[in-house]
């Protein structure tokens, strides 16, 4: 929507943010059709191709699977000394994307936000599908995952438990419990919209289907009490594990003695790249699918805008991370430390990957200070790809050039990824892929109870406005 002249605002727009949450035409009937129209809609040939590609993509995560299970995991390329190499980075990178969702969707809503509605189910959506791409790394990296429950405190008859002084294992505890909290937190947000569908559903199947989703759901004031106050407190339980997890992943490394490992900055750095990537991949997302669904008089320039400028921030406090990093080593006086910052990465044999992520996560955030590149369609799309791949390369760096290149040069050996390990990557984008898609065609994309409730609340502040009514936290 383009910027209106605050001498020509409607009653009740906030002068300093003239740009609209929702677009003013639309009523409740309007809302439904238009958000639940690609529910109901056949899906077109792009979609069906896009769902090709990303089948293509499954099916190349299921061979190298496969081959991982049949051969073992020294069809990998990880070698000694690079006992964590593609798998971790990957998982990693999984990771950090799923934290944009629980960000949007908890904090923001905590902090009554009203940018947050109408793309938190996008993003809370991907948190799910990003973090079972992330699962499945250390599950096949065990090298026998059917054994992985041993790594629960069940009652074995063996009295064996497991180590619970080791951040490997404080993971299984915060990824699952990440896991389980935003499943809920996006299932419960669901349960209006399911009750919706339900009732609008042309057939018989979808009633009875969408019907058992929506656990009963009628609409009453009871059920709309309980579900705010069950809403509320899901999202107070996932805003400390959107610190938590990232911050748990991070200790995998800052409690190494390996070079380049063992730092203190890494929790809010690490946490600060993951709301990053986080929120490139959700404007990567979003944006062809505010287009080619119809989603722009709800998802607008200003929802976009405010995304661009998280990802300025946050792409600071990551510039700020690298630059401590190098100034750590420095003061340190370690000559290891000094090596592998000064040396080994900048120069050494991944030093094309390392400039590589500082263009993509330095300097590239760096063009939303301009208010066009904010705004531009085309630039911000562009600039979230760069970001993600920025932000995979910075894993690869921390993890692979520390291990190649360690304290005995005797040890030293570089690391290449095999093709088992590029089909294990591009599958889970494969995989990532097939959930979005099928979830783009069964569940409307955008809540639509709580678009609803905006549009009631900006158009009660536009109404005491116009009666010289205070509008205070009307936007």
């Amino acid at each position: 929507m383009a910027e209106t002249a605050a001498t020509h605002l409607p009653p009740g727009v906030d002068p300093l943010e003239p740009r609209m949450l929702v677009a003013p035409h639309h009523d409740d009937a309007s809302l439904n059709e238009t958000l639940l129209d690609h529910v109901w809609r056949k899906p077109g040939k792009g979609w069906f191709l896009l769902f090709g590609i990303a089948l293509v993509g499954l099916g190349m995560f299921l061979v190298a699977v496969t081959m991982t299970l049949a051969r073992g995991i020294g069809v990998w390329g990880n070698n000694q000394p690079n006992g964590w190499a593609f798998d971790i980075v990957n998982f990693v990178w999984w990771v950090g994307i799923g934290h944009a969702g629980t960000l949007i969707s908890a904090i923001l809503l905590l902090f009554q936000q009203k940018w947050r509605t109408s793309i938190n189910r996008f993003a809370e959506a991907m948190t799910i599908f990003a973090v079972i791409c992330a699962g499945q790394f250390p599950l096949l990296h065990t090298g026998r995952p059917w054994f992985a429950f041993w790594l629960l405190p069940y009652p074995s008859t063996l009295g064996a438990w497991p180590q619970f002084r080791s951040p490997l294992d404080w993971d299984v505890f915060a990824v699952s419990t990440y896991f389980t909290v935003s499943l809920l937190f996006w299932y419960v947000g669901l349960i209006p919209d399911l009750a919706a569908l339900r009732d609008s559903s042309p057939g018989k199947i979808q009633r009875v289907v969408y019907g058992l989703f929506s656990l009963g759901w009628r609409g009453s004031g009871r059920h709309w009490h309980n579900y705010k106050i069950g809403y509320l407190l899901l999202a107070g339980l996932s805003t400390p594990l959107v610190l938590s997890v990232h911050t748990i992943v991070s200790f995998d490394f800052a409690t190494g003695l390996i070079p380049g490992w063992h730092a203190t900055i890494f929790p809010p750095y690490f946490v600060a790249g993951a709301v990053f990537s986080g929120f490139a991949m959700v404007i990567t997302l979003i944006v062809p699918a505010r287009k080619y669904l119809n989603l722009r008089d709800v998802i607008t320039d200003r929802h976009l805008e405010n995304m661009n400028k998280v990802i300025l921030a946050t792409g600071l406090i990551v510039s700020y991370g690298y630059m401590m990093e190098h100034f750590i080593a420095w003061y340190s006086g370690s000559e290891y430390e000094i090596w592998t910052f000064y040396v080994n990465r900048a120069r050494g044999p991944y030093w094309q990957v390392y400039w590589l992520m500082i263009a993509c996560n330095v300097i590239t955030p760096n063009i939303f200070w301009f208010r066009k590149c904010r705004t531009s369609i085309p630039i911000m799309w562009v600039a979230s790809i760069v970001v993600n791949i920025g932000m995979w390369c910075e894993r690869f760096i921390i993890i692979v050039t520390s291990l190649t290149q360690d304290f005995l040069p005797s040890s030293w050996d570089l690391y290449s990824p095999t093709w088992v390990d590029w089909c294990l990557y591009i599958g889970t984008l494969g995989l990532f892929s097939t959930l979005f898609l099928l979830f783009l065609k069964f569940v409307p994309a955008v809540a639509i109870s709580e678009v609803k409730e905006l549009q009631l609340e900006l158009k009660h502040a536009a109404h005491h406005a116009a009666h010289g009514h205070d509008t205070h936290g009307a936007h």
